[in-house]
């Protein structure tokens, strides 16, 4: 998600001292460590091996990390499959929308095809909030991007008139933004336009884009934030006019009652990026961390927000945990999650799971959960990406929890198939 790379207090009885504490807890947490796709409980002695869940000739992958890509039964796994890797899409491309049967084999079943999607964040595919048997999904038609909301058992297809970036918990509402405009800013992040298209951004009118509020039972939608606000919020002249503006990366809190983006402006060739949070509605802006650097986020309850971060008046990057409409920012793993990485929480906020991006001569990205409580990192696994791998044609490993928080799934290079998802079973750790 870190485009300019490109780029809690923990549940239980703890108090926020002992929260802080934890440098004579520091270490690996249990866990060998070993460069490959199997970690070893030193706990448990049970050794925790990636479970290849796809696989070629196809490459198949899911993108992005706070999406939901397991249906309530943790039987069917959202996928996205398609025969080339190596080039960005074009407005013809398409993709398979799929679905993975753990209780057959891992058998792939074909669902549709989309004809908008990208590298980083595929075309937002999703189940349904609450629901065993929609997903949505976005797709092209004709000069326009639309969503698709399909029935898996029946195939029933309907279409709202815009395309779905974030679904709120409780399903009532979803919100999206200009998928055109940031595949004209941004490769690997959002849709391809031919000339002429409905869908072609006009940069000189950014009063007509932004953040759209959308019904997805009747399909209606409204913009509630329009880039021309965000280039004046707080006040006249706070942003440079001439710079090129965009959002990305909008995500509701766990009650539906706000949510979350990320304000990006690139002037000069510097890309600038500030978080803000708003009402469903567009009301209620609110700028998390003035003057400190943003990135990867996730909510960890329904007030604060667990985020990659530099903090002015403190020394460096890290992980903080921000309280929306506040100026509270307290650390969070310093010593055990030292790296930028796509961070969520599982179904027991104790639990946080993240990676990192691939580093060194080798180019290894790790995947590992932290422990909150104890102050403890668990590494779930090393995984090599292939130096051809770059920039928004990169693999990362975006890793997804099921709703009970016992399987994760990542998608990964490491195994010499092109991209692929994988699959790791938590359980005995997390209920350890």
């Amino acid at each position: 998600m870190s485009e300019n790379q490109e780029h809690s207090t923990p549940a239980g009885p703890c108090t926020r001292r002992a929260f802080l504490q934890g440098a004579a807890l520091a270490g690996l947490g249990g866990f060998f460590a070993q460069t490959g796709c199997e970690r070893r409980s030193a706990t448990h002695g049970k050794a925790l091996t990636a479970e290849a869940l796809t696989r070629g000739p196809a490459h198949h992958w899911f993108g992005y990390y706070d999406k939901l890509q397991f249906d309530p039964t943790n039987r069917w796994v959202l996928g996205m499959e398609v025969d080339f890797e190596d080039r960005h899409p074009g407005p013809e491309d398409t993709i398979v929308v799929g679905m993975v049967d753990r209780r057959d084999g891992n058998r792939w079943i074909p669902l549709a095809r989309s004809g908008a999607w990208s590298w980083q964040q595929g075309c937002m595919l999703q189940w349904l909030p609450g629901s065993r048997d929609e997903i949505v999904f976005n797709d092209r038609e004709g000069d326009a991007f639309v969503s698709r909301v399909m029935n898996v058992t029946t195939r029933r297809v309907r279409t709202l008139s815009r395309p779905v970036y974030a679904l709120s918990p409780d399903g009532a509402t979803a919100v999206t933004t200009d998928f055109a405009r940031i595949g004209m800013i941004r490769y690997g992040y959002g849709y391809p336009v031919r000339e002429g298209d409905k869908a072609r951004p006009v940069f000189a009118r950014p009063e007509d884009t932004g953040i759209w509020r959308l019904d997805p039972a009747t399909g209606r939608g409204e913009l509630i934030v329009s880039l021309a606000r965000l280039q004046t919020w707080p006040g006249p002249g706070i942003l440079a006019p001439e710079a090129v503006h965009w959002t990305n990366h909008l995500l509701f809190s766990p009650d539906s009652r706000r949510v979350v983006f990320l304000h990006r402006y690139r002037a000069k060739n510097r890309t600038q990026t500030r978080m803000l949070t708003c009402d469903p509605d567009g009301r209620d802006l609110y700028q998390i961390n003035p003057g400190g650097y943003m990135s990867h986020f996730i909510w960890r309850d329904s007030r604060r927000l667990l985020a990659w971060a530099s903090v002015p008046g403190r020394r460096g990057a890290g992980f903080f945990l921000f309280t929306d409409k506040t100026r509270e920012a307290v650390p969070v793993g310093a010593d055990q999650m030292k790296e930028n990485g796509h961070v969520s929480f599982l179904k027991d906020p104790r639990w946080i799971l993240n990676d990192t991006y691939a580093t060194g001569a080798e180019r290894v990205q790790s995947l590992y959960l932290y422990d909150s409580r104890l102050d403890r990192r668990h590494d779930l696994g090393r995984f090599r990406m292939p130096a051809r791998y770059q920039g928004g044609l990169r693999c990362d490993l975006h890793p997804r929890a099921s709703a009970d928080g016992r399987l994760i799934v990542f998608d990964s290079t490491h195994a010499g198939a092109g991209r692929q998802m994988h699959l790791i079973d938590v359980t005995d750790l997390v209920t350890s």
